[in-house]
């Protein structure tokens, strides 16, 4: 019987239910377009449940609130003070079955068995047999020896009898007990999850939460700064400043000027650390001249609330405050899927998940795909564009979720200062500052010898290199990196040039051209070209068709090409459609495993229907997954209409047809936008040879 159903178990407070649910359901959604999340049981109806609300907005999955759980805790041991057991069981099977009915794959997520009072059975495992589902279960292993794990396993597994069990997690585990647990436990499907201090550690929200803080000065994205410590300034400020550290949360009367100035004072300077956040007792707001002051700042700042007690009461309540993942905490996701990936056999869990084949794809789907395959051969793509923001936002998204190895260029300590101030975390980037490089003489001589014939002086040469796009490129080129992005802040011409000049085309290619992949509801779709060339000749929109045909290919979608046109098959003539025919039989000529129409029609193209009525004995039409545009007019337009008519998510464009992979962005790009061009760069410079 294919396994169709998880049930994820644990139970001690923290021990990483939704951390391991998010792993799974990152798998689960590469392999399976509609898969549902239920939680059997919540703490109460009345309180939304949080792990709930986060998978189904983080996930997109296609299901409401109310259908994501069964009861509450109250109604369960109402039914049990009744002796109705197997009541409840049959009435949270009805909706799991529901559920199961209309879903690919259901991951379930029990409940600790902490919020019982007089439960004397362990109601996940009860609820797992009854579903049919398997079973996870998790050991927490923080403070715990590596005897205590031990033991824990041993009684989980011999309650686990008459389940099927699929794996056994042991999360926050060091070192010494895992290599313990390895030799004593070898055969058993165990995953090990390393302690990672940041993914418990609390934020400025959860403060905001736990301490019903009002806040004074916060802006959009300080939410999720993280707090490592909490300090009183109970010191002057000539002493108090050595005391504090990175990440630092500071309690102080708001009526101590001095503290708060110094400490706006250690954000913009270098040799003090960056604190995360500050907290005013007794609900007290800084003097109208002391607000007045840090309104005026420029750049960044530092997040104040106010609190209604005293400084010791605030104190206490602090050290209850619990780190949470949240749909706000990218850095926090990117980390946890980042270790989930690392630390477990994905082999292993897919090859157990036996559900049925599918050729639906959708959005996530698809980028949940490009990071596996990224992360699969990691590769070392340059940045030169580190002033940037969102830039930097998706490194550390790209680095915790190891996608690929980056390398920014710039200055090391203005990067470190800005990404510290914005409470990121790119330590394990590589920073370049071209000015000072050593590879400068090095690529200036190069640049020369390529471009001497064309009239480059070698004064010429040693000032492109100071333009950060020419020297990144030039790594690209002598192999210090793999692939670079740019165009967040630059335009597609300071991003081309440079490739054209020193990268230059591969050996069957003329020209550089672009692809969009168009992630509809339930397919992605290849659109060449969109961005760059302007009006193709035949040979050259040969060229499209055949690179976008093979970008295609390289990312797990079956090419079927349609060359597109206003008319299909026969029916029309004139110069156009001409064009459209001659590409179509260089296709042919040039590529025989290429399954190409042309000309076609869009309508011909994607509707089975209508291809059956004007080709019905074409492999193509009605099925075509690359679409090749005739000019940029036709595909730039066509692109932008699908895609705010539909909804459908547009990642592009991509390059094609150089050497080595370069990968141009937006100006208006999203931080989400960078992170996937990154991969997929990261993705094409593994298939370069």
């Amino acid at each position: 019987m294919k396994i169709n159903s998880l049930y994820i178990s644990a139970k001690e407070l923290n021990a990483g239910s939704l951390f391991v649910s998010m792993g799974m359901m990152e798998v689960l959604k590469q392999n399976l377009p509609r898969v549902a999340f239920f939680r059997p049981v919540i703490f109460n109806k009345n309180i939304q449940d949080n792990d709930i609300l986060f998978m189904l907005e983080h996930y997109k999955l296609d299901m409401d609130y109310e259908d994501a759980y069964g009861v509450d805790v109250a109604y369960v041991e109402s039914m049990l003070a009744e002796n109705r057991v197997d009541a409840l069981i049959s009435e949270l099977l009805e909706q799991f079955k529901k559920l199961e009915k209309e879903y690919d794959f259901v991951l379930c997520e029990g409940i600790r068995l902490s919020f019982f009072n007089t439960i004397h059975f362990d109601i996940n495992l009860k609820l797992a047999q009854n579903f049919g589902a398997s079973y996870i279960n998790i050991i927490l292993a923080k403070d715990k020896s590596a005897k205590e794990v031990y033991e824990n396993i041993l009684i989980d597994k011999k309650e686990m009898q008459g389940c099927s069990h699929f794996a056994t997690f042991v999360n926050r585990a060091n070192h010494e007990t895992q290599e313990t647990l390895k030799n004593r436990l070898n055969k058993e499907p165990i995953f090990y999850l390393n302690e990672v201090t940041e993914l418990s550690l609390s934020t400025v929200q959860d403060v905001m939460e736990t301490l019903d803080a009002k806040p004074l000065f916060l802006r959009e994205n300080d939410h999720t700064r993280t707090i490592r410590s909490i300090k009183i300034a109970a010191l002057s400020l000539d002493n108090f400043l050595d005391k504090i550290e990175e990440d630092d949360l500071i309690v102080v009367p708001a009526d101590r000027s001095e503290i708060i100035l110094g400490l706006f004072a250690s954000l913009y300077s270098k040799n003090y650390a960056n604190i995360s956040a500050i907290v005013f007792p007794f609900s007290m707001e800084a003097h109208p001249n002391i607000q007045k002051l840090i309104n005026g700042l420029s750049g960044f700042g530092i997040p104040i609330l106010s609190v209604s007690g005293d400084t010791y009461e605030t104190a206490q309540k602090l050290m209850n405050v619990h780190g949470r993942i949240r749909l706000n905490s990218t850095r926090k996701i990117a980390l946890a899927m980042g270790l989930f990936r690392e630390s477990v056999n994905l082999d292993f869990i897919e090859q157990r998940i036996k559900s049925q084949e599918s050729d639906v794809m959708t959005p996530l789907m698809f980028q949940y795909k490009l990071f596996e395959m990224a992360s699969e051969n990691l590769k070392r793509v340059v940045l030169p564009e580190a002033q940037d923001e969102r830039i930097l936002r998706a490194v550390e998204i790209v680095l915790h979720r190891r996608v690929a190895e980056i390398i920014l260029l710039g200055e090391e300590e203005e990067i470190r200062a800005n990404y510290l101030r914005l409470g990121l975390d790119l330590s394990k980037a590589t920073v370049i500052n071209p000015c000072t490089s050593p590879f400068m003489d090095e690529f200036v001589e190069s640049f020369y010898e390529m471009r001497r014939s064309k009239g480059l002086s070698k004064s010429a040469a040693k000032d492109a290199m100071t333009h950060f796009n020419y020297f990144a490129t030039m790594m690209v080129q002598l192999g210090y990196a793999d692939a670079m992005v740019s165009g967040a802040i630059h335009p597609t011409a300071d991003t081309i040039r440079p490739a054209l000049q020193i990268i230059k085309t591969k050996p069957d290619y003329d020209i550089v051209s672009s692809i969009f992949f168009m992630c509809l509801d339930t397919k992605v779709l290849v659109y060449g070209d969109c961005a760059i060339i302007q009006d193709p000749d035949a040979k050259e929109l040969a060229q499209i068709a055949m690179a976008s045909a093979r970008s295609a290919e390289m990312f797990g979608i079956t090419p079927r090409v349609a060359m597109l046109s206003y008319s299909t098959g026969e029916s029309g003539h004139g110069s156009d459609v001409d064009k459209v025919r001659k590409a179509t039989q260089i296709v042919k000529a040039k590529n025989a495993d290429i399954l190409v129409e042309g000309p076609i029609q869009y309508d011909a193209a994607i509707d089975e229907k209508v291809a059956k009525i004007k080709l019905p004995n074409s492999q193509v039409a009605g099925h075509a997954t690359v679409f090749v545009f005739p000019d940029l007019n036709t595909g730039n337009n066509t692109y932008k209409a699908v895609q705010r008519s539909s909804g459908a998510i547009a990642i592009g464009p991509i390059l094609q047809g150089l050497k080595k992979p370069v990968n141009d962005l937006s100006r208006g790009c999203l931080v989400e936008d960078i992170v996937n061009t990154i991969a997929i760069t990261a993705i094409q410079a593994g298939e370069v040879k």
